[in-house]
């Protein structure tokens, strides 16, 4: 069995680490999967790049420059929206004709066009389409920000100006369903909340939607020496380090402005902390944040070396993810993987990774109070090595790259076999 994973990046992004991991976990269990990837960024033998490199740049400058418009020249949710108006034909290529089943990731950004996926639905070739947000299951968003209108149709868009009915929402929308007007795609969400949303929607009506897990290598994220690892980023060896991460720390999504709240009111309860307790924070932009923080902060910029992150997890006590809107965030299974206890908002996938009181804190919705609560939970309230025994197993249980591989794997024969059976 040939799978081909398509996806924007090969290794920037959320998507980008999960897409690869779900290659790794193929190959190393008797699947033959290679990655097609507008930006490759290694050497790796089974990752594929699109060529004219200038070419991709132009289209997804393209995309963002009509997006550009459309918010009547206006920044703000410039990359909160895409329309896939532009991208690449893939069909065309070896790896497109060599693979028995086509793996759809996160293609937005100049990637895939709407076009281009409608030929891919054309060829014949069955199509699995992972849900790293709610972009296929919407007209032009990839959060919905608690927006209901997918269930019926998309228009007046509130990440548009003028709130028009039949505004570019609209046109896209319409453009989606007559792209799977007859078609069949297996949608797979990677968390058990997106599978619920997705299923709301009207446009995937009569489609597949199912749920699996992102996979982790659990040969890699796993628990180090957590003082040598604090010496080798440059950690105070005697405080209780809190990390944050973010690919963008300001994220207005990523939540740190309750983080900064919650640290406020904790180290105004326990003034002690300070000398004790520091924040480590992971991702670009950290300055800008630092000053607003009640702890000492260490900003460790952006890491991409995937043993350089175990080390900077292995260097922390409890790792906060105060997300507004999450999927099933790749960091959460990561810290777990190395033994850290974790802290979330009950939004998203978020209380799928974390088990309440058992393997971390799942705090009330947008409140900083609770989360100082789970913060000093874990720090503090409960038994730390039980905590963090209970995170690791939850990790090889739940997401281990053959259980994640086996599913998949599950569901490419069921593709193949309705293909076969159609024809």
């Amino acid at each position: 069995m040939r799978i081909l994973i398509v996806n924007t990046s090969e290794q920037t992004g959320g998507a980008a680490v999960a897409a690869g991991r779900l290659r790794d976990a193929l190959n190393n269990n008797g699947v033959k999967a290679k990655m097609l990837v507008r930006d490759k960024e290694t050497d790796n033998l089974s990752v594929v790049g699109l060529r004219h490199k200038w070419l991709t740049r132009w289209k997804f400058l393209w995309e963002r420059w009509c997006v550009f418009l459309h918010l009547h020249l206006c920044r703000r949710h410039l990359f909160d929206i895409d329309i896939a108006n532009t991208g690449t034909d893939i069909t065309r290529l070896p790896e497109f004709r060599e693979a028995d089943v086509i793996h759809l990731h996160w293609v937005n950004q100049g990637m895939l066009s709407l076009n281009d996926i409608a030929k891919i639905l054309d060829s014949g070739k069955p199509v699995v389409w992972t849900m790293h947000d709610i972009w296929p299951a919407t007209a032009i968003c990839h959060y919905a920000r608690g927006c209901d209108k997918f269930s019926h149709e998309c228009g007046a868009c509130p990440l548009l100006p003028g709130q028009c009915q039949h505004d570019l929402a609209n046109k896209v929308w319409k453009q989606k369903q007559q792209l799977l007007n007859g078609q069949r795609i297996t949608y797979v969400a990677c968390s058990q909340w997106l599978a619920g949303e997705a299923q709301k929607s009207a446009l995937l009506k009569g489609q597949t939607v199912t749920s699996i897990p992102n996979a982790i290598d659990t040969h890699l994220f796993r628990p180090q020496d957590k003082l040598a690892a604090k010496t080798a980023l440059s950690l105070p060896a005697d405080k209780q380090i809190v990390l944050f991460v973010s690919q963008r720390v300001t994220d207005p999504r990523k939540g740190i402005s309750y983080l900064v709240d919650a640290v406020r009111r904790l180290t105004e309860q326990h003034p002690e902390m300070k000398k004790h307790t520091a924040i480590a924070i992971l991702g670009g932009h950290a300055e800008e944040v630092a000053s607003q923080l009640a702890l000492p902060v260490y900003p460790l910029g952006y890491v991409s070396n995937p043993k350089r992150i175990v080390q900077v997890y292995n260097a922390t006590d409890v790792f906060i993810l105060p997300s507004l809107e999450d999927n099933l965030p790749n960091t959460l299974m990561e810290a777990m993987a190395c033994g850290v206890p974790c802290v979330g908002f009950n939004v998203g996938g978020i209380p799928e990774e974390i088990d309440h009181l058992k393997n971390g804190y799942v705090a009330r919705y947008r409140d900083a109070d609770d989360l100082a609560q789970g913060i000093g939970h874990v720090l503090y309230g409960a038994d730390y090595d039980a905590l963090s025994q209970q995170a690791l197993a939850k990790v090889h249980a739940a997401y281990s790259q053959q259980s994640v591989a086996l599913r998949y794997i599950d569901i490419y024969t069921e593709a193949l076999a309705r293909q076969n059976y159609n024809l």
